[in-house]
């Protein structure tokens, strides 16, 4: 790692503390099944969408593992039908709620006991959890240092040049680890989603707007 970039990143950081407000991590955390659904919910879903079929099926159904497991697969549908991919984010919502019954004994508390990387390899095994659900039930319920990478992160991340355009997950997830401190990882994610959401579009881009112009390489 370049020590310019380290110097880059402290601005970048400081800058958008300045532009953006970060919620409170006790707005979302809690526990971490409901984390767990509504993470699954939100994948390539608006914050809008993902909000009315989260309360939807919370209207329909106990947001527990009992209650997923043993509720009907039409009526998970009906819930999730506005949040897109609604078929497939309810086989995955049933089936993870039956393994973690199964093999769990229905609780996920271990994410606050187990240290970081056995956490984090129990939740892989999970079916239908990646990466980026595992690390934000690890950052945002548990408290784990670990900054999580979703398609914002990651965009931002690349265009600030901090990682490589083809770096993979893990490339980006432990390069800004390196560039910012644990206690930073929740307002680093949570600044660079904003950041993206508002200016660094996947499509146009409001280059010109962006409060980081100044910080960053790229012009595409």
């Amino acid at each position: 790692m370049k020590e310019g970039d380290r110097v880059r990143a402290r601005l970048v950081l400081k800058t958008l503390e300045s532009k953006f407000k970060v919620p409170s991590i006790s707005k979302v955390a809690g526990d971490p099944f409901k984390v767990l659904v509504r993470t699954i919910i939100s994948q390539s879903t608006a914050e809008i969408n993902t909000r009315r079929a989260y309360e939807n099926l919370s209207k329909k159904v106990a947001l527990t593992p009992k209650g997923l497991a043993e509720a009907d697969i039409k009526e998970i549908e009906e819930a999730l039908f506005v949040a897109g991919l609604y078929r497939n984010k309810s086989r995955i919502i049933k089936t993870v709620s039956e393994t973690i019954l199964k093999d769990l004994g229905g609780s996920l508390d271990f994410i606050y006991s187990d240290p970081l990387e056995e956490a984090r390899e129990k939740l892989l095994r999970l079916p239908g959890v990646g990466p980026k659900t595992a690390d934000i039930l690890l950052l945002f319920c548990a408290g784990k240092p670990v900054l999580p990478v979703d398609t914002h992160v990651n965009r931002v991340s690349k265009r600030l040049g901090f990682v490589p355009e083809k770096a993979g997950y893990e490339e980006v997830r432990k390069t800004l680890e390196s560039l910012y401190t644990p206690k930073e990882y929740f307002k680093v994610h949570m600044l660079f989603i904003s950041l993206g959401r508002k200016f660094c579009r996947a499509l146009n881009p409001k280059h010109a707007e962006c409060p980081v112009r100044h910080l960053c390489p790229s012009k595409t």
